[in-house]
């Protein structure tokens, strides 16, 4: 494990079987993070980004791959082949923030008992004035008003139980927070003020976050590297500014020419994929993209592309990656790149 990462993900594989057929929801995906990134993890629903961060947290059991992690007192395991009285004591230092704050919280608690709730697991001798001392000050810093702490749930707006479900996870004081879709089910103006709280609390408490979402504008606002996913495939890892302003895989560039701009006078040319999304229990030969991708070439269609060290340092699955000229885009502005001509598909 290189001694600058905090973890660093290996040949990871997640398979469900169910009545004699198995979905390959994570195939080989590979990365690494270093203290205090965030890595933002993009692709389409049902792409496997979910089922990725379930898997690095061991929610679900991995089929294969390795996910090596140091821990704060700077011992390197295998997260993934911890027993049972190892990961009681590592657990605590890598939490989870979920999608929905409607769901994620149990409406027979009390919202002090929530906070203090990951303290009772994992400090059981914890004097119960001080499990309350330190969940009344979580709460303060995530912007929750103390004195409503014995109320329940369903008496919060969605932005407030988020606040919520976040003091939750940073009440044991963790160094990695997994964010599935932490802000998609709120409404933009509330998605602006979780994304800076969390940001706030990264820079305060020096926190390491796996951001997942399918905002990608929300992504590029957060994020310091991103990872795109495609059925199941990590196909392009770079900085977020690279990435964004010059994508070196065709599925990255239809992505972005998907995101919104507020600007009625900016036109972007929207590239539209063929097809749906293929079924992940029956994957197309050579590269999974392919039957969609407006570039393929017959090599596509037999030869699955490996995860390659482009010449700028990312990492990019595609077998035309070096010769193609394609499309950015950068929030401020636009389109980045609007004279970058696509390379014609043969």
């Amino acid at each position: 494990m290189n001694k600058d990462n905090i973890m660093e993900v290996k040949g990871l594989h997640k398979r469900f079987t169910s009545k004699g057929v198995t979905v390959k929801a994570v195939t080989d995906v590979s990365f690494s993070v270093k203290p205090g990134e965030t890595i933002g993890i993009v692709g389409e629903s049902g792409c496997g980004k979910t089922t990725l961060g379930r898997c690095i947290v061991r929610a679900y059991e991995a089929s294969e791959g390795e996910v090596f992690y140091r821990t704060k007192s700077g011992e390197e395991l295998d997260f993934l082949k911890a027993d049972k009285k190892k990961m009681k004591e590592i657990r605590k230092e890598i939490q989870m923030i979920f999608q929905d704050p409607y769901s994620s919280l149990d409406p027979r608690m009390t919202v002090l008992d929530i906070i203090k709730e990951p303290l009772k697991a994992n400090y059981p001798k914890m004097p119960k004035a001080e499990m309350d001392q330190r969940a009344k000050a979580m709460a303060e810093k995530v912007g929750l008003n103390p004195m409503y702490l014995m109320r329940y749930p369903h008496a919060f707006s969605g932005g407030q139980r988020q606040r919520i479900g976040i003091a939750r996870a940073l009440v044991i004081e963790p160094q990695i927070i997994v964010c599935d879709e932490a802000v998609s089910a709120l409404d933009v103006s509330i998605q602006a003020q979780v994304i800076n709280l969390l940001r706030d609390l990264q820079k305060e408490l020096k926190l390491t976050y796996l951001f997942i979402s399918h905002d990608l504008s929300v992504v590029e606002h957060i994020s310091d590297k991103v990872g795109v996913m495609y059925l199941g495939r990590m196909v392009e890892f770079a900085s977020a500014q690279m990435l964004f302003e010059k994508p070196m895989h065709p599925y990255t560039e239809a992505l972005l020419s998907a995101v919104p701009v507020a600007d009625p006078s900016i036109q972007m040319e929207r590239i539209s994929l063929k097809g749906e999304i293929p079924n992940p229990a029956n994957p197309p030969s050579g590269c999974y993209f392919h039957e969609r991708c407006h570039y393929c070439i017959q090599k596509c269609k037999t030869d699955a592309p490996s995860l390659e060290t482009m010449p700028d340092g990312r990492l990019c699955a595609c077998h035309r990656a070096k010769e193609l000229d394609l499309r950015g885009f950068t929030y401020d502005e636009g389109v980045s790149n609007p004279q970058a001509e696509a390379a014609t598909p043969q």
